[in-house]
């Protein structure tokens, strides 16, 4: 009898779904670690072997004094010379210095017009000096310019497919100098939340503390971890991050709605909560059809032919009835129900926002 029971109550246990478990993310995608970033730079200079769709020297007077004095010093004389070339354009180039990257490494450029340059198509970057923030020369760039748009022009009609005078150098540019940072000698090391959150940052330090067997993580405010160096891998904090980035924890957000008015675009988070409120949306049309009519004159009489405005104006008001939102909804139910009404983005936008100013919608709105 008691095996009976036994297996009966096992049954039942399989046949109750498992609670889903809570989504969890590692903290390598939750943070940042201190020092460890990207250095930006940028740098000046000049693209050769363009078709004919280069600078026009005399509208671009930059490019006039870079061509002489890169000939100058090669050289030769150009000073009080008429120069008319329309195959070099002077360019900004752009990078991003991966942090820990050593002298002879490299790294991709991207190259931006400055002039009238109509297309940097077939062009080559000539050897530009890439600076830091410090003004300090950390890398040089050079190389064949590749582009994704075109341009094609006949004599009377012309196209052009993405943008043309924006380019890239894959590996174009040689790393000269390295920052200096050496992270194995930290006593202590910063996290930084890539989004800020006062409980996302206690969970991770609970993870990390919990994993230590100490007490070193302690959140200082809502985007800051502190972690203190534990004495087993003192001089060996790579091992420490490693073992740490590979956690997992369940980070919290803000209830929040962002809207794009430009495009139309809403993303709600799921926390989002709606009080009890009713909510009614209806569209005015408004059309105007002109008929001129012709008024012509019978042929004796000594009269003028007349053009007669005939305009006619419909209003139509296509309203839809009140929908009545329940208070604590969930996101699924708050979609589900503005979706009852048949409305677009754009009228869903304004409600939300009518909400929010009704008080009745417990989320941040944040217009992009």
């Amino acid at each position: 009898m008691f095996r009976r029971l036994a297996i009966a109550l096992a049954l039942v246990a399989l046949a109750v779904p498992a609670p889903a478990a809570a989504s969890t993310s590692r903290i390598k995608d939750l943070v940042d670690v201190e020092g460890v970033r990207e250095n930006q730079l940028i740098g000046y200079g000049l693209v050769v072997g363009l078709n004919g769709t280069g600078d026009t020297l005399n509208n671009s007077p930059f490019t006039r004094q870079s061509i002489q004095s890169m000939m100058e010093r090669l050289g030769v004389n150009t000073r009080g010379m008429n120069l008319r070339t329309a195959n070099v354009a002077a360019v900004m180039v752009t990078a991003n210095l991966p942090p820990f990257s050593t002298q002879g490494t490299r790294i991709d450029v991207r190259v931006s017009a400055m002039g009238d340059a109509r297309s940097l198509q077939g062009g080559e970057l000539l050897v530009t000096p890439l600076v830091g923030a410090d003004g300090e020369v950390y890398a040089v760039g050079q190389g064949a310019v590749a582009i994704a748009g075109f341009q094609a022009q006949g004599a009377a009609a012309s196209i052009t497919r993405g943008v043309p005078t924006v380019g890239r150098v894959s590996n174009g540019a040689i790393v000269e100098r390295e920052v200096n940072f050496s992270i194995n000698r930290m006593a202590s090391i910063k996290l930084a939340l890539r989004n800020p959150d006062l409980t996302t940052a206690r969970r991770i330090a609970g993870a990390i503390n919990d994993f230590i067997g100490a007490p070193t993580a302690e959140p200082t405010d809502p985007g800051t971890i502190h972690v203190k160096v534990p004495q087993r891998f003192e001089g060996n904090i790579v091992n420490l991050l490693t073992e740490i980035e590979q956690l997992r924890v369940q980070p919290d957000q803000v209830a929040k709605v962002v809207i794009d008015e430009a495009s139309g675009i809403i993303v709600m988070g799921k926390d989002v909560r709606v009080s009890t409120v009713a909510v009614a949306q209806g569209n005015l049309t408004v059309t105007i059809s002109e008929r001129p009519q012709v008024s012509q004159p019978n042929p004796l009489a000594q009269g003028q032919t007349v053009v007669t405005p005939r305009t006619q104006i419909q209003a139509t008001e296509d309203g839809k009835r009140l929908a009545l939102v329940r208070e604590g909804v969930s996101l699924q139910e708050l979609v589900d129900g503005l979706n009852a009404l048949g409305i677009g983005p754009r009228d869903m936008i304004a409600i939300l926002q009518a909400i929010k100013a009704a008080g009745a919608l417990q989320a941040e709105i944040e217009v992009m």
